[in-house]
């Protein structure tokens, strides 16, 4: 049993192996299963689905990521599988921030909601904001520097 990520374009989507084949995820239910991630990010509502793992990923790459158990302890893995299934068919509360597919797997595998990939952009974006300020003030001051 393997907490995992497919990869896309804007994030990865987080689901749960859970045997045979299948994972179970928080899913958009109006998208297809290979679009769900990114059309969930505004959803609001979301639902937990048990599908094939090919349905899911699709043409994406996905590997087995358990990358938060350096630094937690996991449940164990037929605590998680039995947790994972009652959530099957639910509607969900999804915000990208802070309840995201990412949250929903890692609160099943560790029981602590965690998202790393947020709190990158999050920094990312304070980043970028900060290049482009110092990009405009030195702009700023060279044009201020040539005209005299």
């Amino acid at each position: 049993m393997r907490a995992g990520d497919i990869f896309r374009t804007i994030y990865d989507h987080w689901a749960l192996y859970v045997g045979d084949e299948y994972v179970i995820h928080v899913t958009d239910e109006g998208a297809s299963s290979v679009l769900a991630s990114s059309s969930s990010v505004c959803a609001g509502k979301a639902k937990v689905k048990k599908q094939l793992l090919k349905e899911v990923v699709g043409n994406s790459k996905w590997r087995v990521n358990n990358k938060y158990d350096r630094s937690r302890t996991p449940r164990p893995v037929e605590e998680i599988i039995r947790r994972a299934e009652q959530w099957i068919g639910k509607e969900v509360t999804y915000n990208v921030f802070n309840k995201n597919c990412e949250h929903f797997v890692t609160k099943l595998r560790y029981g602590e909601a965690l998202c790393e990939q947020v709190q990158d952009a999050a920094y990312d974006g304070v980043t970028a904001a900060a290049l482009g300020i110092v990009a405009g003030v030195a702009t700023v001051v060279a044009n201020a520097f040539l005209r005299r």
